[in-house]
Parts: C-alpha cells; structure tokens; sequence
C-alpha cells in the first residue's frame, strides 16, 4: 500500500510504503530505481502484526520503479501500485507516481 503526503515547498514529497501481514515475512528492504536498487539501503520496520513499512522522500512529479526484497531471498510486487512496468528479468516492477 502507498500512501502519499501533501508536496512540500521544496518539492519533495513523503511516501508511505507498506506490506501487509500476508507478506509472511521476517525481514523486508525496499528497493528501486531511486536507490539503484540497492537490497540493503531502505530496510523496513516490521510491526507486531507482520506488517512492514518505511517513508522515504521522493522528488515530486517523476515515477519511480520499485519492489520489495523479502527474507533476502525473494522479489515481491506492491499489491496496490499505482501501475506496473514489465522487467527485464520476465516479471513486472511496481511503479509509483509521485
């Protein structure tokens, strides 16, 4: 799920994203083209409820590609994207428009 701040004066605009429970997971990084899709930069913070979730700060107005690398071992879509975009590994990414 993405949840989207209010653009700040600057430009820059926070965004919320989260796995759900069902994610069944114990460890999740987020990954993207806005951090070179680095597996360990953007770890998130698991709940009591095995969710997860982190904000980060993106420049408003761009679209950024993205997907969660869970339990360092598997690649997972954000369920609720704003779209997807094919791979080049045979899968689709996840995008969110800023």
């Amino acid at each position: 799920m993405l949840i989207k701040n209010d653009v700040q004066p600057d430009g820059i605009r926070e965004v919320r994203f989260t796995l759900p429970p069902e994610i069944n997971a114990q460890t999740a990084c987020l990954c993207g083209d806005f951090n070179d899709w680095d597996e360990t930069l953007h770890p998130m913070k698991r709940a009591e409820d095995g969710s997860f979730s982190l904000t980060v700060k993106l420049q408003a107005g761009q679209h950024y590609q993205f997907r969660y690398f869970v339990d360092q071992t598997r690649w997972e879509n954000d369920w609720a994207a704003d779209r997807y975009i094919p791979n080049l590994f045979g899968s689709d990414n996840s995008v969110v428009e800023v």
